[in-house]
């Protein structure tokens, strides 16, 4: 049975065909390829974004999705993970999307399912779709030139799964990866890293993937306020003065002025809203190679 737990769960060669389909499926047409098939999701940690990009990317592809509300579910009663599994292994679902705020769900879930396991993002740990639709989006804007590419991630890369899940795969595919954030947010790496947002970095940089800062999962309070963090970190409009050819990423949501200013978010180099729309298209090349390919 294969599923996607980490980015590593393809090789390259499985990439690209699923690239070659999200350029198709970009048209937004609806298709029949899974009618007949179910989709359930289940999220134990909040989502927009994520939830509703997996779901129109089911349904346009003619599925039915079943999103189990966590909130009532026996979850929350002191049902096992175990028993979860084996309650959803019984309704005979197509694959499941499932988020979780522990490192590890996606993985345990899937050794006891009979069908294709999701993961949609798991503590720290790997947010691999969302990866590759980044991945996406930056071969898509350079037209294939990617090898050599000069990435920036910034911000509290330590705490993040979606860092963790594109060091992983840009990496594997070429691009020079530095690491930029304050000593508290940088984890131990033997990649390229910096604690300032120097303008050496920026004018040499193509691309700056600005990561929101994971209040939820910090154990006590790093900065007196956002505030503080953003006078040093905040992509503001003087970065892309600087370097007219860069491009900006983030994978949402974004704070404000506190992450990218709100300049920057208008901006024409800002692809935050074509990841949008590129997530849900890889969603669907995801789910068609894991629910009809065996």
């Amino acid at each position: 049975m294969k599923h996607l737990i980490t980015t590593r769960d393809f090789d390259k060669d499985e990439i690209e065909a699923l690239f070659e389909d999200t350029r198709e499926f970009l048209d937004e047409k609806p298709r029949i390829l899974l009618e007949g098939k179910s989709v359930t999701t289940i999220f134990f940690e909040n989502s927009t974004r994520t939830l509703s990009s997996f779901e129109s990317a089911s349904r346009r592809l003619g599925a039915r999705v079943l999103r189990l509300d966590v909130s009532r579910s026996s979850s929350s009663k002191g049902e096992t993970l175990y028993d979860t599994a084996a309650n959803l292994d019984a309704m005979g679902p197509h694959a499941i999307i499932v988020r979780h705020q522990h490192s590890g769900v996606p993985y345990l879930l899937a050794k006891h399912l009979h069908c294709p396991v999701l993961n949609a993002g798991d503590g720290k740990h790997a947010h691999p779709s969302q990866a590759l639709l980044d991945l996406f989006t930056i071969k898509e804007h350079f037209k294939g030139d990617i090898v050599g590419r000069k990435i920036l991630i910034v911000g509290d890369v330590k705490n993040s799964r979606v860092a963790t899940s594109n060091i992983e795969l840009l990496g594997r595919f070429g691009l020079d990866i530095t690491l930029v954030a304050p000593p508290h947010f940088m984890p131990q790496t033997s990649l390229k890293s910096s604690y300032e947002l120097s303008e050496e970095l920026i004018e040499k940089a193509d691309i700056i993937m600005s990561l929101r800062t994971q209040t939820e999962r910090h154990q006590k309070a790093i900065y007196a306020s956002l505030k503080d963090y953003a006078n040093d970190f905040c992509i503001r409009a003087n970065v892309l003065t600087k370097n007219p050819k860069l491009i900006i990423l983030h994978p949402g949501p974004v704070h404000r002025n506190i992450d990218l200013s709100d300049e920057v978010m208008a901006s024409s180099q800002s692809l935050v809203l074509r990841q949008v729309k590129n997530g849900v298209a890889i969603r669907m090349a995801i789910l068609k190679k894991l629910i009809l390919e065996k």
